[in-house]
């Protein structure tokens, strides 16, 4: 059943809950004890799922296996379910046996259109098609990591429910990688569902596969953690003529490579050196024969940063350069300029709170202070809305190596799974044992 379309929660204030520091210890300590156990209970279960899942790799949009798998587990667990919000997302809830706040976590379920190149036994093997051509399809982003993390969180609270301090929503969300073109989708969209109301989360976590982080660690950032995202595409359009008579064409090729030059000015002469941004072209298109002077040459490309201060600046900037490039020639240009992610930006009074639960269950060596990076991810729909805390899970074994993220020799290691799920399992009751939620009328101002 889909969800209905509720207004988005509005923001609440994070308190500290002045409890006994004796007492929450001992609560903490019982709890931790019964998640540690149940992890190991449930590991071999999960894993077996995550090769289900790494074997059947679906696209945005149309992880109907990947959904129909998450919801009957989560069916089985006696977990509250609805299937089909923003397609096919699914969200399960778990009441606890104690009055408390609500918190979400976040798994994205989608795969790539990259054809897989490991030695796992269970690797992708699927195909399918991709913007109108036949296409390898796997998890080359760690997204059927993210899901059996998430499946063995559920495993675990559902557990623990009677003794669970608060509500837990787990969301797994389609299309994190962008829907199809010309369709709506992912977090985005989860979020005008009304994904985050009733029951409304006050935070949400979540967590991202890194081939750079071997397993047993994680990568920690407070404030900026990944970028916007925006697509530009410019169309310049000159005068066709024969390359041996350059004089009567009006060149979109000289042109364009005279703009994708000036772009990059942006970064060097408009933009404070301290303030991170990427402006890269990564596309151009253009011409049918070499002895033809074309008409029109196509660029695309893709904006990162993390303010939006920043993001208007470039804009402008482009719109600018391209006006001044293209009169001097005698051309014109046409340019669509799209805000598709924001930044994810880790709430600092959140990541402040729950910093110490990764070191107690990691070891303090384990969490490691990493740098903000310039990939994008729309966990941010779901981070503008509420506190969110988004952090880097280590997928390569000891003694192994992995391909980066989208690579088709990206390798997440079985035996980050456990890891991942005593992370996230403790974060969530330690959150719910340590905070309490006042209504915007009764709370200090955030911050």
């Amino acid at each position: 059943m889909r969800r209905s379309r509720f207004p988005t929660a509005a923001p609440l204030a994070l308190l500290v809950v002045a409890a006994d520091p004796s007492e929450l210890a001992s609560q903490t300590a019982d709890l931790g004890s019964r998640v540690d156990a149940a992890v190991e209970r449930v590991t071999t279960e999960i894993i077996d799922l995550r090769h289900r899942i790494h074997q059947n790799p679906e696209l945005g949009n149309r992880e109907f296996d990947t959904a129909r798998l998450v919801a009957d587990h989560l069916r089985a667990l006696g977990i509250e379910v609805e299937t089909e919000i923003a397609h096919t997302g699914v969200v399960g809830v778990i009441e606890g046996g104690r009055p408390g706040p609500v918190v979400a976590v976040r798994a994205d379920m989608d795969a790539l259109p990259v054809t897989e190149q490991t030695d796992f036994p269970f690797r992708s093997t699927k195909t399918g098609t991709y913007l109108g051509q036949e296409v390898g399809i796997s998890h080359a982003c760690g997204h059927d990591i993210h899901v059996a993390v998430q499946l063995g969180v559920a495993s675990v609270l559902a557990g623990l429910r009677e003794d669970l301090p608060g509500t837990v929503v787990l969301i797994f969300q389609p299309a994190e990688e962008g829907p199809p073109p010309g369709e709506e989708g992912g977090a985005e969209m989860m979020v005008a569902e009304g994904v985050l109301a009733e029951p409304a989360p006050q935070a949400i976590f979540a967590l991202h596969s890194w081939p750079t982080f071997e397993v047993g660690e994680v990568g920690w950032t407070v404030g900026p953690a990944m970028a916007s995202s925006d697509h530009f595409r410019i169309t310049i359009r000159g005068r066709q003529s024969h390359g041996a008579w350059p004089h009567e064409s009006v060149d979109p090729v000289v042109t364009a490579a005279q703009a994708v030059l000036a772009l990059q000015t942006i970064r060097s002469r408009n933009l404070d050196p301290r303030e991170p941004g990427v402006l890269s072209v990564g596309m151009i298109q253009g011409g049918e024969r070499y002895n033809i002077i074309p008409e029109t040459v196509r660029l695309e490309g893709t904006v990162r940063t993390y303010s939006p201060a920043v993001q208007d600046t470039i804009e402008r900037r482009i719109e600018e350069i391209l006006d001044g490039v293209t009169r001097a020639a005698g051309a014109t240009y046409e340019l669509e300029y799209e805000r598709n992610n924001p930044a994810t930006i880790n709430d600092p009074e959140l990541a402040a709170l729950m910093r110490p639960t990764l070191e107690r269950v990691l070891g303090a060596g384990r969490v490691v202070d990493d740098r903000p990076v310039m990939g994008a991810e729309d966990f941010s729909f779901f981070a503008n809305e509420i506190p969110g805390l988004y952090f880097r899970l280590g997928v390569v074994a000891p003694g192994t190596t992995s391909g980066g993220l989208h690579t088709p020799t990206f390798r997440g290691d079985d035996t980050a799974v456990p890891v991942g799920i005593r992370a996230m399992t403790h974060l969530v009751i330690d959150y719910l044992q340590m905070t309490a939620w006042l209504p915007p009328s009764s709370a200090p101002p955030g911050p």
